[in-house]
């Protein structure tokens, strides 16, 4: 009796799903290197003082599209090392660029300038810290995302200068707008909301850290 060949079933074995990680040249990745090339397009039209309305479509669609770059990475599955480098760094950048136009513009306070150029360079002194002992970086938190999309709301009225809301009168100084008598826009009280969470952030960021140093050393 002979055998056939083609009656042998031999397993195959399915194709590994490609590793796209060090792909650069994603769909997710010219939509973040877009939104990088809109932070000084917008900040040269802010300060220009030409138009308000301009500068706050800017803002606006480079803010809205960090949302837009990661669903599609996610979805497509192309999350990839360059992008995750590069976005969070487009966000500091376009967060950094509103902070200091609507304080050049004087729509807000110095301290509140200070506060999140600190907690910025605190944790991205923190990142270092956990690179050079070589732990991976804390993965991001439900309240970082939250004062990220509070601070890009609140400084994207701000840019807006609109709508303008009377002061609820517990505190007349201009190093406070909105707690005074003078209007104020609506944005500031977005932007305090987020210096609150940011603070929370980096609490939580930290306690973290903390943790994973502690993981890594020798028992």
């Amino acid at each position: 009796m002979v055998e056939r060949d083609d009656e042998v079933q031999v397993p195959t074995e399915e194709p590994a799903q490609s590793d796209r990680s060090h792909d650069i040249l994603t769909v997710a990745n010219i939509i973040t290197v877009l939104r990088l090339i809109l932070v000084p397009m917008f900040f040269a039209v802010l300060l220009s003082g030409r138009s308000d309305g301009v500068a706050f479509v800017l803002f606006a669609v480079a803010a809205s599209t960090d949302w837009l770059d990661g669903q599609i990475a996610r979805r497509t599955g192309t999350v990839t090392a360059v992008g995750a480098a590069i976005d969070p760094l487009v966000d500091r950048l376009l967060i950094a660029s509103g902070v200091v136009g609507v304080y050049l513009l004087e729509r807000l306070p110095l301290w509140v300038v200070v506060v999140l150029v600190a907690r910025d360079v605190y944790l991205l002194g923190g990142a270092a810290y956990l690179a050079r002992r070589g732990a991976r970086s804390v993965e991001v938190v439900f309240v970082g995302k939250l004062t990220t999309a509070l601070l890009l709301f609140g400084f994207s009225d701000l840019i807006l200068n609109w709508p303008l809301i009377p002061g609820i009168g517990i505190l007349d100084s201009p190093y406070a707008p909105g707690l005074g008598y003078t209007p104020a826009a609506a944005g500031i009280w977005f932007v305090y909301m987020g210096i609150a969470t940011s603070l929370v952030t980096a609490v939580v960021y930290t306690i973290r850290a903390v943790r994973t140093v502690r993981s890594l050393a020798p028992r």
